[in-house]
């Protein structure tokens, strides 16, 4: 990021803050009450994550959210971040933050469906909501209020650190014409998504973002999907790998997300507490503008630089992984109860929503930006 944006963005995040307060000063009926804080104490605090270390955007996130929250506390609480493997695994970040070893953590929560099948709904869902109609459901439904509730039972407080937009389909050295060219493929994705293509008859595995491109070059796997064409492009992909297929309907709206040790957060002073949350709300509409800003430039470098085909998945393989994620979603909801209760805000939410999408972007994008 260069220097200069970062200040302006700072600039911006402060002013946000200031806007906030005083708009809570104007409330007229409502008593403010002098919280009791400590403005000598400072806290030291270690941030665990999935990525890669300096992981573009990403990575880079995390190193501006503990920027933010430096400068917004006066120097009051100060964030280390460590990438994947320089102080944990990258999968093992759940259970150092729960456990106390590291205050914070940034990652994806579909990483850790094998704590809670639940979880894999606040990351993205197959055919599910893109990135403006989740944070709808997150900040004006009750999904995010669900999150914390899960969360709880692991010592974890979340917080949405932003959002990848829908997703590329994947890289293949295989053409998939139909649904019977999944069978025996071996392919890196993670969540819901992963457990669909199980169903046609694929292996999926979870592998590390450092470990990728290795495997695909080395065939240890077949396939894999990452994010878009920015992060596609650097990690080489296009240079291994034959066809790029696009939609990407395992991850329409991916949650990124921020987690913190409960009992150390709840401990904080209040206005430490309000920073964190401001923080990653400005993280959440940062990341977002990143990715949409650099995808369309990498695609364009893509298509330039290698013999890469990108195709779309034929309509009959989309319907079969429609119907695969069905039967997915059916047998997930039926076996816990708290992905029941998850699923069943998610899908009215989805299903109400939708019909405003349909009569708005859906129409805009068809008629007017064809």
């Amino acid at each position: 990021m260069k220097k200069t944006s970062r200040k302006q963005f700072l600039k911006t995040a402060a002013l946000g803050t200031l806007g906030m307060s005083l708009a809570t000063s104007c409330q007229e009926e409502e008593k403010v009450v002098a919280a009791n804080i400590n403005f000598n104490k400072t806290y030291q605090w270690k941030m665990v994550s999935t990525w890669p270390p300096n992981f573009p955007v990403l990575g880079e996130g995390c190193t501006l959210f503990a920027d933010i929250v430096n400068r917004l506390s006066g120097g009051r609480i100060e964030i280390k971040v460590f990438g994947a493997g320089e102080l944990v695994p990258a999968f093992e970040v759940f259970e150092a933050v729960s456990a106390g070893a590291a205050e914070m953590g940034a990652g994806a929560s579909y990483y850790w469906a094998g704590k809670n099948p639940a979880l894999q709904f606040f990351a993205s869902v197959p055919y599910g909501m893109n990135a403006q109609q989740v944070n709808a459901w997150m900040y004006a439904g009750d999904g995010y209020e669900l999150w914390k509730e899960i969360y709880a039972d692991f010592n974890l407080v979340p917080f949405v650190a932003g959002n990848t937009g829908v997703q590329m389909g994947g890289w293949f050295n295989k053409e998939i014409n139909s649904i019977s060219d999944f069978k025996g493929l071996k392919m890196r994705m993670p969540g819901l998504g992963g457990k669909v293509l199980n169903k046609a008859g694929a292996t999926t595995v979870l592998v590390a973002g450092g470990e990728l491109y290795t495997n695909l070059e080395r065939g240890v796997i077949d396939a894999t999907e990452w994010i878009g064409p920015y992060h596609d492009y650097i990690m080489g992909f296009h240079k291994i790998a034959k066809y790029y297929y696009t939609p990407g309907w395992h991850e329409p709206g991916t949650i990124l997300e921020f987690m913190m040790t409960k009992r150390l957060f709840d401990s904080l002073p209040s206005d430490i507490q309000e920073i964190l949350k401001i923080a990653s709300s400005q993280l959440n509409i940062w990341t977002l503008a990143q990715l949409d800003a650099k995808n369309y430039e990498y695609l364009s470098k893509i298509k330039k630089e290698s013999s890469a085909e990108i195709r779309a998945f034929p309509d009959d393989v989309i319907a079969n992984l429609r119907s695969n994620t069905k039967e997915v979603l059916d047998e997930l909801v039926s076996n816990n109860k708290q992905a029941k209760k998850v699923y069943a805000s998610y899908k009215t939410f989805q299903d109400n929503i939708t019909q405003w999408s349909n009569i708005s972007e859906k129409q805009f994008y068809n008629k007017l930006q064809a």
